[in-house]
């Protein structure tokens, strides 16, 4: 389920650890809206001020447990299913080419030019480059399985090494 919301929502946060560092989860009303991983766990808070600066931030561990539970297995497991709610938070375009993201299954890849004609934009690789970038939901909306034409892995987000990392797991059916 996909729901998108206003960005003045109240939002509850955690952060707990993995084998790729810190994972971050903020949910709304309306299900998971971030999903960022890092080295700092204070970075990790202002990185969400400052995506949502219109929004009511709640650090609060109890209420989702089970969600970071879900999102570290995701990470250390990625083979696994899930069925977490989103809310989604972006423009139409990258909506677009989130949800073509979400099709690509896991060990396998996809170019910024094959999502870009997935959507319907074949003109468009920049800007779906840049919408990978911009994604807010890590794991659960995989950008890292987007690499360049020649399959060569280009920047991701949340750092380079964890996305060789996220790919491997993949490829390795662990």
């Amino acid at each position: 389920m996909i729901t998108v919301q206003a960005p003045e929502a109240v939002m509850q946060f955690t952060i707990g650890h993995c084998s790729l560092g810190f994972v971050l989860v903020a949910a709304s009303d309306a299900g998971i809206c971030a999903i960022t991983l890092g080295d700092d766990a204070d970075a990790l808070v202002d990185d969400l001020r400052d995506r949502f600066p219109g929004a009511e931030l709640i650090a609060e561990e109890k209420d989702l447990q089970e969600r970071i539970e879900t999102v570290i297995e995701l990470v250390e497991y990625p083979q696994i299913t899930f069925d977490l709610p989103l809310d989604i938070r972006g423009t139409a375009f990258q909506q677009r080419v989130w949800t073509a993201l979400r099709q690509i299954p896991a060990g396998q890849t996809a170019t910024y030019s094959e999502i870009a004609e997935r959507i319907g934009s074949p003109q468009s690789v920049r800007a779906v480059a840049q919408a990978c970038g911009a994604n807010p939901i890590a794991i659960a909306i995989p950008c890292h399985r987007v690499v360049r034409t020649d399959g060569s892995l280009s920047g991701y987000r949340w750092g380079t090494q964890r996305k060789v990392a996220l790919l491997e797991r993949e490829r390795e059916g662990r």
